[in-house]
């Protein structure tokens, strides 16, 4: 769970004069760049020092695949480090670590990144080589036979042999009826057994284009700088016929019409309850104010120390040994909130719920305290500080936001609709959602654990 500093009053009142004064430093100097070939740049100054994150985002990731194919484009994550027709395999990182780099990638439901972080004076070989692998990999039977087993065996390591991570699978499974949010990132182990280079090279086909892609580069550089070598290296590189993803078939869930409960067993030392309510996510920022009183909500039950799921059911009630909450307000398809915990020894998932419940109720009746919400509010002020500290966090921010189709430009707005929820906002999205007719709840039933001790992590697992 989150663990948020508390902040006093003279904190407060710090942070807030310095986050107002670093964004407008910070945030009025991005500049943004479109290509012919319909790649979007964005270049963020930060001098404080010589170091560079280069980023580059797909707009495609699970939320794309078919029924079949699930996890194809996490494998092709994978498979983008095994060579192109200039690079060898393994060299693409050997280079970067050389330059005394780092990288790596990720894939979510939403969209695949790949990032690379090191000196200023070689961000030319980090657009180099990505700009390169963007249209030139090599996708070969042999190397795809080695590592969709690895994928295979990250799954089993991640997801069938982690209880809690295989009861959340499982939950989402139940909680989404259609949209493709219910399959995970990783795919099922059938889709991955049976899955084929051509699958992979299908995917990288349709969706690995300039203008299907985001470009952040944050650190000492120089916009026009980084413009003419992202022209060099990527202008060239042919667009793809493709539609925008606000121009992509709607994938509605439809209503959930009761609650929905599983119970999953698996080898753990402790029951574990997760309860998974349908809620929106953020679509027009100026427009919406639901998410952000949702977001306020998520602090207000799991913020700190003191939130009200810690102070209450582990601290005062100890009904559990943890309890906490989730969501995010931001996404291609539909959100959840979420509220989770475990149990105390001689404690039962129900009564767990149920107390969680009593919270909810508790919240709806009698409101948030201005001095809670203000508190509240401060830390959400504090994050985004200590965000900007991070050339990292920033480039992550503005990738996030551009792919799942809203603006780096709203950043402060979005900050400034946080800042104006009230405490009746936060209770009536409370009443609305947190309802049992969009509610999952799901428990893990824990069964006796193998004294064989785990396999160590394959080679070749990135993240």
């Amino acid at each position: 769970m989150k663990s948020i500093r508390f902040v006093t009053c003279l904190v407060v009142f710090l942070t807030i004069t310095v986050f107002f004064g670093m964004t407008v430093t910070a945030l009025a100097n991005p500049h943004e760049y479109r290509f012919e070939n319909g790649l979007k740049l964005i270049v963020k100054e930060d001098n404080r020092s010589p170091v560079i994150v280069s980023l580059l985002m797909y707009q495609a990731g699970s939320v794309d695949e078919l029924n079949g194919v699930t996890g194809v484009a996490h494998v092709l994550e994978h498979m983008m480090f095994k060579g192109t027709k200039n690079v060898p395999g393994g060299e693409f990182s050997r280079r970067i670590a050389t330059a005394g780099g780092r990288d790596n990638a990720f894939t979510s439901r939403d969209y695949t990144g790949y990032f690379q972080q090191l000196h200023k004076d070689h961000l030319a070989l980090a657009i180099t080589l990505e700009s390169d692998r963007m249209h030139n990999l090599l996708l070969t039977e042999e190397e795809f036979a080695k590592e969709i087993n690895v994928v295979m065996e990250e799954r089993r390591l991640r997801t069938d042999d982690q209880a809690r991570s295989l009861l959340f699978e499982k939950m989402m499974a139940t909680a989404y009826q259609s949209h493709p949010y219910r399959w995970p990132v990783i795919g099922w182990m059938n889709d991955l057994e049976n899955m084929t280079a051509e699958d992979a090279q299908q995917w990288y086909d349709r969706w690995y284009a300039p203008n299907n892609a985001i470009l952040v580069i944050v650190g000492d550089v120089n916009a026009e700088e980084v413009r003419s070598l992202v022209q060099k290296h990527y202008g060239s590189i042919a667009q793809r016929p493709l539609l925008a993803i606000d121009q992509r078939k709607p994938q509605i869930e439809p209503p959930q019409l009761g609650i929905k409960r599983i119970t999953v067993k698996a080898p753990a030392e402790m029951p574990y309850l997760v309860m998974g309510y349908h809620a929106p996510v953020i679509k027009s920022i100026q427009n919406d104010w639901e998410p952000f009183a949702l977001k306020m909500l998520e602090n207000i039950m799991d913020g700190h120390a003191s939130a009200r799921l810690n102070k209450s059911l582990v601290r005062e009630l100890q009904i559990a040994n943890s309890a906490g909450a989730g969501y995010s307000a931001t996404g291609r398809g539909p959100g959840m909130f979420f509220l989770s915990g475990t149990p105390s020894p001689g404690k039962t998932a129900e009564e767990l719920e149920q107390a969680i419940r009593a919270e909810i109720r508790k919240l709806i009746e009698e409101k948030v305290t201005e001095e809670e919400l203000n508190r509240v509010k401060a830390q959400a002020v504090a994050s985004q500080v200590f965000q900007l500290d991070s050339i990292f966090a920033q480039a992550m921010q503005i990738g996030r936001l551009e792919s799942v189709g809203l603006s780096y430009r709203d950043i402060d707005t979005m900050l400034e609709k946080l800042q104006a929820v009230t405490a009746e906002q936060i209770r009536a999205v409370a009443e609305k959602y947190l309802t049992d007719d969009q509610l999952t709840v799901a428990v893990l039933d824990p069964q006796p654990l193998e004294q064989e001790k785990a396999p160590a992590e394959p080679a070749g697992l990135r993240h």
